[in-house]
């Protein structure tokens, strides 16, 4: 076993649970004994056989990574957990790459990062060894199959002392904020894309280590906690809110390898689970399978839900039809909360209290929270403005952006974005600034507003709404469709039945029926890919 002396907070209580069960995988079961081991493992390997290596930060201590950036691609289980410890152990970025993806956005989050190391599993041997092999990774020993690292190969490696990795000895881009001074890199992670190209969003230690325990002070983790993790792992809400949540609390995560919603019903109805967390999509997937079981399981299933002590709900707006659905099964309200991948999570609806359908709570512990006008001055309460966040938990910069990274902070605050309003105390997103807030004759109208009203109609199961440029309005509010199955519905029929719900000026003009809208990994819908759908029609 080789010494442990980081003094990762993660790594130092993992040490304290000892013998106590931290992942459960299709596999089998792992203590923290068993994941400090394996993560060693990976580490020594990822330090070993680097004396023909130049160092990427120009250091000549090859004992410590420096800070090289090492991407990741395993099933979902213990051996994507001891890989993302074993890259911190040893003093690297980690850089989590998403599964079942294409080719294209692989090499892309690749060559963006410039990872000097590829670790797989047998998997994906197949479509990394390739991407290792065209890039000389393969030649210099830095492809590596995780199966291989778990093994011998290491065993009778001499006892070595891993580097103190909270000893910064990397310099970080100089950017306002109080946070980041002195703070070592631990992980990119992509933006979801669903405005813009998708940009590399460094976190450090600190970082992680604030968003961890804000939600574990306002959540109230413990360690008798046990969740089911059904999420991606290259996205905050998996990687932070789930896996790394219950890891700093001596709890327990089953890690499923992919989303089947029959599968998550037995997780959740297994007596010992206590949290669930998942996105709206999820939960409406969930609803499906309840529905198409016999009446003999759904009685089971919703009085499992008993035994949950708490369900969470974000990544993207959720629908308050399906809240009100799934408390009608489970027994839950389903908390809501907002955060993005830059901030972690800011803001959350109460684990006490009253949670207020559509609302997003208020600032998490350690986190400040504003809103703004155009002008960047607060606004008063009631009025509607950019969110704009400060705190520990606020990462470091976008990944070789500079100026992307200083258009992002004003003043010390990272500016979201997300337009919100506070009602009776708490916060209400309202829509993205570029996306969701539409400007139609003369009118600022909200996307999200309007989306929530026409799912009350009975032919519509999902929506869109995005703004198609007119020369008379400005914009047109157009209307994306899912029609509910054996359902028609036309724009002279939806702007009849829509104008006793909304004012004249949020009725939609455009409307398409599609079989499906178009979304990422974590569920939240492509708004250009919707409105490129209104352009080619």
């Amino acid at each position: 076993m080789i010494p442990n002396i980081t003094c990762l907070p993660l790594i130092a209580l993992a040490q304290r649970h000892g013998e106590r069960t931290a992942i459960v995988d299709a596999q089998g079961s792992y203590t923290y004994n068993d994941l400090l081991d394996a993560s060693a493992r990976v580490a020594a390997t990822l330090l070993g056989g680097r004396d023909d290596l130049d160092d990427v930060n120009g250091l000549t201590d090859l004992s410590d990574l420096n800070g090289e950036r090492v991407a990741f691609l395993l099933t979902p289980g213990f051996p994507w957990v001891a890989t993302q410890w074993g890259i911190w152990r040893a003093g690297g970025i980690g850089v989590p790459l998403p599964c079942n993806s294409a080719k294209p956005e692989l090499e892309f989050l690749i060559d963006d990062t410039k990872a000097s190391t590829l670790v797989f599993d047998a998997a994906a041997e197949p479509l990394l060894r390739a991407l290792a092999e065209a890039r000389g990774l393969d030649k210099s020993g830095r492809a590596l199959l995780y199966e291989q690292i778990s093994g011998d190969l290491v065993s009778d490696a001499p006892a070595a002392e891993l580097p103190d990795v909270a000893a910064s000895n990397i310099a970080i881009s100089k950017i306002a904020t109080p946070n980041i001074a002195g703070t070592r890199r631990a992980m990119i992670l992509y933006t979801s894309g669903t405005t813009n190209k998708p940009k590399g969003v460094v976190t450090t230690h600190d970082n992680i280590a604030a968003q961890i325990a804000a939600l574990v002070q306002a959540w109230e983790w413990r360690r008798e906690d046990r969740i089911v993790l059904c999420l991606p792992l290259h996205h905050v809400h998996g990687i932070i809110n789930v896996l790394s949540c219950a890891l700093w609390s001596g709890a327990s995560c089953r890690m499923l390898p992919r989303f089947d919603a029959n599968t998550v019903w037995d997780g959740i109805a297994d007596g010992a689970t206590t949290l669930f967390m998942a996105v709206p999509t999820v939960y409406a997937k969930l609803i499906a399978a309840w529905e198409n079981s016999s009446p003999e399981r759904r009685a089971f299933l919703s009085q499992a839900c008993a035994n949950l002590r708490l369900m969470v709900s974000g990544s993207a707006a959720l629908p308050v039809s399906t809240l009100e659905r799934w408390k009608e099964i489970s027994g839950h309200t389903l908390l809501e909360r907002y955060g993005m991948t830059e901030i972690g999570m800011a803001l959350s609806n109460p684990l006490h209290g009253q949670r207020v359908p559509g609302s997003v709570g208020t600032p998490l512990p350690s986190v400040e929270v504003r809103l703004v006008g155009e002008n960047g001055e607060p606004v008063n309460a009631g009025t509607p403005g950019e969110i704009e966040v400060r705190g520990p938990s606020v990462f470091a910069e976008y990944w070789g952006k500079p100026e992307a990274t200083r258009e992002a902070f004003r003043d010390g605050w990272f500016r979201t974005g997300d337009i919100a309003i506070v009602e009776h105390g708490v916060y209400r997103i309202l829509g993205r600034t570029s996306i969701d807030i539409l400007k139609t004759g003369g009118h600022k109208v909200s996307a999200l507003e309007i989306e929530e009203t026409l799912r009350e109609h009975p032919a519509i199961a999902e929506c869109a709404i995005v703004g198609v440029p007119d020369g008379e309005w400005g914009e047109r509010v157009a209307a994306a469709i899912v029609l509910c199955d054996g359902s028609l519905l036309d724009l002279e029929s939806l702007r009849t039945w829509a104008k006793d719900f909304l004012a004249a000026h949020k009725v939609p003009s455009r409307l398409l029926v599609v079989d499906a809208l178009p979304r990422n990994a974590m569920g939240k819908v492509i708004k250009p890919a919707v409105a490129a759908l209104f352009h080619t029609k």
